[in-house]
């Protein structure tokens, strides 16, 4: 008897039927697409794939994608993450946030989620604003930034995602730009790929309330000099030809070197990429690095592995279900002492 041959998805079965509601411009949509492309790539049928969201704009994420998906509350996809994934580890679950909605009220999910290392991709957007509420400042907005809830301009110093995953635990961390379509699927992919829970964080833009604010990196122009795109194995090297630039560490604290053209990096001390280190202090120096003293790193910066929480939990289920039986719920509610009222 012949086999039947797989079916061939594509990016249309991932779109769902409904209208797409970001304003026009939006970062979200350039996101929103190369999702849709990489998800036929990951070879997980449909059926096994789930989005979770909380509120926000990058929250209506799950209505746009043909998939299984919760649109939850505010800061808690995490928590609603953890549960999915503890009870259906054979699922692909993607949570869907943003630098209010993951940063503020739900930083103290995200940070339970990430050191737990659960085997989920964790897509954080990040235009440093809120726009669904209409332009507050967020817990990523720069200092002294002026907007409706800060009218003198902010005091308060922001959070930088990339060095909360790090010292929250993350195993894969990762830094993508909205409109770089290649470059964000390829860290699509490798979070996907990635056994523990990938933190990736996609700037994006709110051509509304904060039109912009990554201009530097998003401008292929100027991007070359803007950005230190991280690549394993290779010399922290960025600019264009006739003004090239490395990073180089002196006594662990970075700092910029000129390269003339035949300059050969390393032996000029620029400092090679590695992902794997089991320490993630190297990871949080580059987290370090921001606009406009160095160029902002963007890629993979940490690739470890580690046991994830739903592996582990099922092996506690497997060990006491060998030590004491497979139990009885009924038998377990009439136990020890109960009481008629």
């Amino acid at each position: 008897m012949t086999a039947e041959p797989a079916v061939k998805i594509s990016r249309k079965d991932f779109v769902s039927d409904q209208d797409v509601r970001w304003c026009p411009g939006c970062g979200d949509y350039s996101i929103l697409a190369n999702v849709q492309r990489v998800m036929p790539e990951l070879g997980v049928p449909r059926e096994n794939v789930v989005f979770v969201s909380g509120i926000g704009c990058s929250s209506r994420f799950p209505y746009y994608m043909n998939t299984y998906g919760f649109h939850t509350i505010h800061g808690r996809a995490p928590a609603f993450a953890t549960g999915i994934k503890a009870s259906r580890p054979e699922l692909s679950v993607w949570v869907v946030t943003g630098d209010g909605d993951g940063l503020s009220i739900g930083g103290n999910h995200l940070l339970h989620a990430l050191r737990r290392n659960l085997d989920i991709q964790i897509l954080l957007f990040n235009n440093q604003i809120y726009g669904l509420t209409k332009g507050q400042y967020s817990p990523t907005s720069d200092v002294g930034i002026k907007t409706k809830s800060t009218p003198q301009g902010s005091i308060d110093y922001p959070i930088d995602p990339i060095a909360f995953a790090i010292g929250c635990g993350a195993t894969f961390i990762a830094r993508t730009i909205d409109v770089d379509a290649k470059h964000m699927q390829e860290v699509l992919k490798r979070a996907h790929d990635h056994k523990g829970t990938a933190f990736v964080e996609i700037l994006q833009n709110c051509p509304v309330f904060n039109d912009g604010i990554w201009e530097a990196v998003e401008n292929r122009k100027s991007r070359a000099t803007s950005a230190l795109v991280l690549e394993h194995g290779e010399p922290l090297v960025f600019g264009v030809p006739g003004h090239r630039q490395g990073i180089v560490f002196k006594d662990g604290i970075p700092a910029i070197i000129d390269l003339a053209d035949d300059d050969d990096p390393i032996e000029r001390g620029v400092v090679v990429h590695d992902e794997h280190p089991a320490s993630a202090s190297y990871a949080g120096v580059l987290a370090t690095l921001h606009r406009p003293d160095f160029p902002l790193p963007v890629g993979v910066f940490r690739a470890v592995e580690k046991a994830t929480y739903e592996d582990m939990l099922q092996a506690q289920v497997d060990s006491a279900i060998a030590e004491r039986g497979r139990g009885d719920l009924k038998a377990l509610l009439h136990s020890g002492d109960t009481w008629r009222i």
